[in-house]
């Protein structure tokens, strides 16, 4: 019997599991339909950092940060912050997130979060040769930087746990070594880290397009609807929308940041939050951008894309319906332009989007408690782009009922 798998979200977790399911089930007629209520990567996947972050291990919750909760309250425009009339709604949420950053449980979020890198680098590669995309990708490495002696020395944890994993990298010790992988930074920063082997997507939009295209020409489908409710009771799923039903032998949940509205009316209440981010892009020619760059004290990044910059990062826990607070935008900018005197901040394009977050920087990927033949791919925060590939091989592996890649015990809805 032919299989039909409905994927909803056409953002680039949802595009890349669509792909790979849709090659695997070609060669038995199987067919594939993508559902999303706006298009092709028309929320968060549209304009991220385009970075693939494989050797980000540590997560969000790290031990001691809850100390520094009074102070996201008292800064609105910091690197983390909580508008104050969503703390009350997001305490659950911090609970939770406190409890994630406790040592027993830190130690195994890093080495999930490592387990998931490690295969989503090689994943990455797969499909970069399955889709010949090497043309869009930006393998420049990436530096981290720092302020001072005691920064820099604070930040050694995080590369111990690369050191402990694998991850290649080299430590600068003044602004001469900096300069000599990106000049034109102010001397301010005396100390970084360099990955080599950091690599971006030159236009993350483009690449989930370009991923799209190729799941089209293998047969699969696209269709423009809102997903209102999944009936699981019958012999098939059955999806109403709001235009038509659509029955299906499997269905992927993939919404990103509204992932959790489908969820609640399968008896899966999942906490599910939103790490708003902010990001300015400017026009090709405004700074000789040679690598990509955390300034990691601020809470953002500048990243090649298209040739000009992006500016962009931080996090707002702030929800869906908030109306967006583009002085955050402005602020990275103004920081961007004192440490880096020559960039050229005009005619730029602001933009925020909603990144799908769950206490302990761990995506859900696992099956529906209600009905195996849901399986659920959310929740990346901001590593989606990062982790799309391997979650794509890793959705394949529970909709086709194989032994998957890695343990997904961490990753399981039931976690919480």
């Amino acid at each position: 019997m032919t299989k039909t798998v409905v994927v909803i979200g056409a953002g680039v977790v949802g595009v890349s599991a669509a792909l790979r399911l849709q090659s695997e089930l070609a060669p038995t007629g199987g067919q594939v339909i993508l559902l999303d209520r706006k298009g092709v990567a028309e929320e968060t996947s549209a304009g991220n950092a385009g970075a693939f972050a494989f050797t980000d291990l540590e997560p969000l919750a790290t031990p001691g940060i809850m100390k520094k909760a009074p102070a996201w309250l008292l800064d609105p425009l910091g690197p983390l912050s909580v508008p104050p009339a969503y703390a009350l709604q997001l305490t659950p949420w911090l609970i939770r997130f406190w409890r994630a950053s406790w040592r027993d449980r830190y130690q195994k979020v890093v080495s999930a979060q490592a387990s998931l890198m490690q295969l989503a680098q090689a994943a990455t590669e797969r499909l970069i040769t399955d889709t010949k995309g090497e043309a869009m990708m930006q393998r420049d490495g990436a530096l981290q930087l720092y302020e001072s002696e005691g920064e820099f020395a604070a930040s050694q944890r995080g590369w111990q746990l690369r050191r402990d994993h694998g991850i290649r990298f080299t430590l600068l010790h003044s602004p001469a070594e900096i300069a000599e992988i990106q000049p034109g930074l102010s001397p301010r920063f005396t100390h970084a880290g360099f990955t080599p082997d950091w690599m971006n997507t030159c236009d993350p939009k483009a690449w989930v397009e370009h991923l799209f295209q190729i799941f089209m020409a293998r047969g699969g489908q696209l269709r423009r609807a809102e997903v209102r409710d999944l009936e699981t009771g019958g012999e098939d799923l059955c999806l109403l929308t709001d235009g038509e039903s659509v029955r299906a032998n499997n269905v992927v949940v993939a919404a990103g940041a509204w992932s959790h509205h489908l969820t609640r009316r399968l008896g899966d209440r999942l906490p599910l939050e939103t790490e708003r981010g902010y990001n300015t892009t400017l026009p090709a020619g405004c700074f000789d951008l040679r690598t990509h760059i955390t300034f990691c004290r601020h809470g953002f990044v500048v990243s090649r894309i298209r040739g000009g910059v992006r500016v962009g990062g931080a996090v707002e826990l702030g929800g869906l319906k908030r109306p967006a607070n583009f002085k955050r935008a402005d602020t990275l900018l103004a920081k961007a332009a004192r440490f880096m005197p020559e960039l050229d901040t005009a005619d730029g394009t602001r933009w925020m989007g909603f990144r799908p977050s769950l206490p302990d920087s761990l995506p859900v990927i696992g099956n529906a408690k209600s009905d195996a033949r849901v399986v659920y791919a959310f929740g990346h925060g901001h590593v989606g782009l990062t982790q799309s590939a391997a979650t794509a091989e890793l959705v394949a592996d529970l909709v086709l009922r194989r032994d998957p890649a890695i343990d997904l015990s961490p990753f399981a809805p039931d976690r919480f």
